[in-house]
């Protein structure tokens, strides 16, 4: 049960940052306020791109059944989300993006990589 509950968050987060790099790349400007800064420009299909491969290596370890793999993996990830946040913070973003969009993502993350650790 905590395995499945584990794939199951792992699973969301992936299809959810491949939608998110997805729409950094056909659309920055809109992505760009989501993500807590104003911009456009290169970085932010960087971004996307960065968010589409990190979601397809969450999947490739599901798809592998690698479970305590994918736990490490998602558990070192959540440096991305913590960065994102402090990216904001000290880019003059609001306060309830850093913490609630990128902190909670990383509390997420870190929830993800215990069930799956445990298992």
């Amino acid at each position: 049960m905590i395995t499945t509950i584990g794939y199951v968050l792992a699973g969301l987060i992936a299809a959810a940052i491949i939608v998110i790099g997805a729409r950094f790349i056909i659309a920055p400007g809109v992505a760009a306020p989501g993500y807590g800064v104003p911009g456009e420009g290169a970085y932010l299909s960087v971004k996307g791109v960065r968010d589409i491969a990190s979601g397809l290596i969450v999947i490739i370890l599901m798809v592998a059944g690698a479970t305590h793999l994918l736990g490490w993996i998602i558990l070192a990830a959540t440096v991305i989300p913590v960065a994102d946040a402090v990216i904001v913070l000290r880019n003059g973003g609001t306060k309830p993006i850093a913490f609630g969009v990128h902190g909670g993502t990383a509390v997420v993350m870190l929830i993800t990589a215990a069930l799956l650790l445990v298992s």
